[in-house]
């Protein structure tokens, strides 16, 4: 029923106005649709994720996007770093931090968050 339909994740926020800031100017991220004053939609490769505004913003403990980023991980994070994003440090079995990336044999990771506290991540995986 669903296996074939795109799926959109979904970030609440609670100022709307920051998030942008951050999604556009430190992610680098377009916007690609708007309704009103609400919520604003992000194409990221070939998919695309919505930033609204809610009440619940940053209630969420796990992860919520993944970028996959590839074998660029540690520039993305040197780029990230350069434009003010602060990594998350996680003590997780069978991981070990390198910098802010977190090494696990061959998968790489690093988390951070958005102004309302939503978990990020990128990984060098496809």
């Amino acid at each position: 029923m669903l296996e074939n339909r795109d799926a959109h994740a979904n970030l609440a926020v609670k100022n709307l106005d920051a998030a942008r800031k951050f999604y556009e100017e430190t992610l680098g991220l377009k916007p690609v649709g708007q309704e009103g004053e609400e919520l604003v939609a992000y194409r990221s490769g070939n998919s695309t994720f919505n930033v609204y505004r809610s009440e619940y913003a940053g209630s969420n403990k796990a992860t919520a996007v993944t970028w996959a980023v590839g074998d660029d991980i540690e520039n993305v994070v040197r780029e990230l770093k350069e434009k003010g994003v602060a990594f998350e440090h996680y003590d997780m079995p069978n991981m070990k931090l390198e910098g802010d990336i977190h090494v696990t044999g061959p998968m790489k990771v690093a988390w951070f968050k958005d102004p309302d506290g939503n978990i990020l991540n990128i990984i060098n995986g496809k």
